[in-house]
């Protein structure tokens, strides 16, 4: 395949590199959305979105997004921490290294200096904690601004840019496999989504003031009794399974409880939910970054359940915002595709090379299992929305027009049979 184009749709086992879409919004639409209203309809459906989703939010919102970028500690053997951040990143085909690289770095280093009851211990925890307070203040920032600016902007806001990309993946028959949407994202924006558009989550937390998590390996679900009829529950409609991989702001960790805080969404840092001692109590950092961490507690539940959901037949994940660039969760995907029946689709907003998407299919292979849509126009969450995402709820109203138009005949006969008008006249 070929990876130097802007553009890159590839559906059927076909490629295409159109150099200006947005000039053939039209062709373009009758090729991808009938495309992938077939691949939704799949028994198992899967939704994993990164980063990506939260900054195009943010832009439609007019809010600042997270920028990811490198801290200053202010410690002794920093730049081996950079180094060593740097190293994984590069290791993982990220190429530049982030905060996350940087605080996995300085968190191994903090747990040598433990060991050797080093005097530089004391000062990393408070560098750690200094880190940890400032990426979590502008997480929470990116989440205000969201929240200002839902109905910012003349032609999509960025509520209703949500809602429709959520429901275009929930509104499933309820008969069929829940929605499993996973996130590796900290920001509570899926669970804003759902509550703007009126989805239930179940998760692994239980509880009503202090949510715990458990490990239960049961199939919780939702159902509900017709008037009228026992012992006959159905399945309730708009219910979606949702696993945050790398943890979330407002889990925290008091041994042995693992359970949610109570913070609004974009609360301010000073709120009370906000810990002052951060590293040891707020689940966010990235545990999961290797595999000896990835075997803790949470995360081994949180990855068996993302696995368990995309490693079985007829199984479909849709990423969103996702840049392949994190091997434990990319080795998950490789191994699903290893399941002839399991498919790929793979949005993202980016430039060539798309070294990372590349990189990854070139280790996977299957191209015939993988459906792309990839570059500036097709990875736009305004362009996905508007023009490509199938909509449930309008394919079964359009079909049963249709079917109705079958039933009657054709227009024309219908048209010449009709009664002719009355006379407006007077009459002969």
């Amino acid at each position: 395949m070929e990876w130097n184009h802007d553009h890159i749709v590839h559906i059927n086992g076909q490629t295409e590199c159109p150099s200006d879409p947005s000039a053939e919004r039209h062709k373009w639409r009758k090729k991808i959305e009938p495309w992938l209203s077939a691949v939704f309809q799949a028994e198992h459906l899967s939704l994993l979105v990164g980063n990506g989703l939260t900054t195009a939010l943010a832009q439609l919102a007019g809010a600042s997004p997270v920028a990811m970028t490198t801290a200053t500690f202010g410690c002794s053997n920093e730049g081996k921490v950079l180094e060593a951040a740097t190293k994984n990143a590069a290791s993982m085909g990220r190429g530049a290294a982030n905060i996350e690289d940087q605080l996995s770095a300085a968190l191994s280093l903090l747990n040598g200096l433990r060991v050797l009851d080093h005097a530089d211990a004391s000062a990393w925890e408070a560098a750690i904690d200094r880190v940890l307070k400032g990426f979590v203040t502008e997480v929470l920032a990116t989440e205000k601004g969201i929240e200002a600016g839902w109905d910012k902007g003349s032609e999509l806001r960025a509520r209703e840019a949500l809602i429709s990309f959520l429901m275009s993946f929930a509104s499933r028959a309820a008969s069929r496999e829940r929605l499993h949407i996973f996130t590796t994202n900290y920001d509570r924006v899926m669970e804003r989504g759902a509550d703007l558009s009126g989805l239930r989550i179940v998760d692994r937390f239980v509880g009503a003031m202090e949510p715990e998590f458990r490990s239960s390996r049961l199939r919780v679900d939702l159902h509900y009794t017709p008037p009228g009829i026992r012992g006959e529950p159905r399945h309730l409609e708009g219910v979606v399974h949702l696993t945050k991989l790398h943890g979330s702001l407002e889990w925290r960790y008091d041994h042995p409880r693992l359970y949610k805080e109570a913070l609004p969404f974009g609360a301010d840092p000073s709120h009370p939910g906000v810990p002052a001692m951060l590293r040891n109590t707020m689940m966010i950092y990235p545990n999961a970054a290797k595999d000896l961490e990835t075997a803790a507690y949470p995360y081994a539940d949180l990855f068996r359940d993302f696995s368990a959901s995309l490693c079985q037949p007829n199984s479909v994940l849709v990423t969103y915002g996702y840049g392949f660039g994190d091997d434990h969760i990319n080795r998950v995907i490789a191994d699903m595709l290893t399941i002839p029946s399991t498919h790929l689709v793979a949005i993202a907003w980016g430039d060539k090379p798309h070294d990372r998407i590349a990189s990854f299919l070139s280790k996977a292979g299957r191209s015939q299992q993988v459906t792309l849509l990839l570059g500036r126009h097709f990875g736009d969450l305004a362009e996905l929305v508007h023009h490509y995402l199938p909509k449930p709820a309008i394919d079964t109203l359009t079909l049963r027009m249709t079917e109705l138009k079958d039933r009657r005949g054709d227009d024309r006969s219908t048209e010449s049979s009709a009664p002719p008008e009355a006379s407006n006249g007077d009459g002969g």
